[in-house]
């Protein structure tokens, strides 16, 4: 689950990490009290969006020669003008592909005499089976281009979970920044503060970026974004309540009411499989024969009739779906049972494209009879080269 940044602040500030004031708001009225709540006279007013490079990003309603998506003000007035510009309209981003996402928040933030820019991460390096530190000097930039470019310059430090964040681990990465003096001291409290909100509120994704040392040699986090794991979230019902289920996709929330595997891609054939690793496969082939998937859906190893028919239903609500392959192979998840699904769902909301099944498995046979003693226009695959081949010829 994916927050805000001034929800990531407020997370990060709980923990005693240093963030500027700030104020939310949904509206240009609130604009100007909202400023005058906060020191000056600079002032920063960014767009809230689930999406990086807002900065650099486009208003589509405001020309390619307008601002992005952070602008800096240095008077109220300024401020109340850049809200009028931003809320409302939609933002596209190097993240947002060419839809952009509509702007219905902004925060406004007192403005940060900045000396540096650093970059620093925490997620979990599965490679050593920890909680990492992924810090550069390279902050404000894609960390991808820096990565790509310039790789000697990002330093990875995995944490002891036993340990924690270390005195040597701090002295670590303040050599790797060359920190001093006040920032040097900062950072004592900094990065130990960082990894406990992570491993306390479950985070799969921790990024300051940048991290800046201040004019007056503070440390301070100047942007954040993170990321919880949606499997965790049932010991945080604190967390639960920071979703904000307008920047989601329609379908994708109506998935996690059934407990699907849904995300939503850009492409023209839809997809249900049983299996993670099987649902990657399908979507490789369809794009090997020339076609891009619609999304990915997972049903998971013990589905139900009900919850087949679920995702079923919410491949055919997306109006970009022109095809739709169903590949199970059937080992836990019966294909019985997945037949039975689409046949109900069929009959519930009907078939406007053209439907492709392949069924192996548990079950198998009996899952092909009720498919073809249903009466519905479904094609049978008789493995998945040949379902890919049947559903991209169906919607060429």
């Amino acid at each position: 689950m994916n927050i805000h940044e001034y929800q990531a602040k407020q997370v990060l500030k709980g923990y005693g990490a240093p963030v500027a004031q700030g104020v939310a708001i949904t509206s240009v009225d609130e604009a100007e009290a909202a400023a005058r709540q906060l020191p000056g006279p600079l002032y920063v007013v960014k767009s809230q969006i689930h999406a990086g490079g807002r900065g650099k990003g486009k208003f589509k309603e405001l020309g390619p020669d307008a601002k992005g998506g952070v602008r800096l003000a240095k008077s109220i007035e300024e401020v109340v003008a850049h809200a009028k510009d931003m809320l409302g309209n939609t933002l596209v981003t190097a993240q947002t592909g060419e839809a952009g996402k509509q702007v219905n928040r902004l925060y406004i933030e007192d403005g940060a005499d900045i000396a540096r820019e650093l970059y620093c991460s925490l997620l979990v390096d599965r490679s050593v089976g920890r909680v990492a530190f992924v810090i550069s000097t390279e902050g404000g930039m894609d960390i991808e281009a820096v990565a790509h470019d310039t790789p000697e310059k990002i330093v990875t430090l995995a944490i002891d979970p036993e340990a924690g964040v270390t005195d040597a681990d701090v002295a670590q990465i303040v050599a790797a920044y060359g920190l001093d003096g006040a920032a040097a001291e900062d950072a004592k409290s900094l990065f130990p503060a960082l990894y406990k909100a992570f491993v306390d509120t479950d985070m799969s994704l921790l990024e300051v970026n940048p991290l800046i040392v201040m004019t007056d040699g503070h440390l301070r986090v100047l942007d954040a974004k993170v990321s919880f794991d949606g499997n965790a979230l049932f010991r945080h019902d604190d967390i639960k309540t920071l979703r904000d289920e307008t920047e989601e996709d329609a379908k994708e929330i109506e998935a996690s009411k059934w407990d699907l595997a849904y995300v939503a891609l850009d492409g023209n054939i839809g997809c249900m499989v049983n299996g993670a690793g099987l649902a990657m496969a399908t979507m490789d082939i369809i794009k090997l024969y020339g076609k891009e998937p619609a999304n990915f859906c997972d049903v998971g190893g013990g589905a139900s009739k009900e919850k087949v028919a679920a995702a079923f239903k919410i491949i055919t609500a997306d109006p970009r779906v022109e095809g739709i392959l169903v590949n199970i192979f059937g080992g836990i998840m019966r294909c019985d049972v997945i037949a039975e699904g689409v046949v109900a769902a069929v009959k519930e909301v009907g078939l406007q494209v053209p439907l492709v099944v392949r069924l192996e498995g548990t079950n198998a046979e009996l899952g092909k009879k009720i498919l073809n003693e249903s009466g519905l226009r479904i094609t049978a695959a008789d493995d998945l080269d040949d379902a890919a081949q049947k559903i991209v010829a169906a919607v060429a």
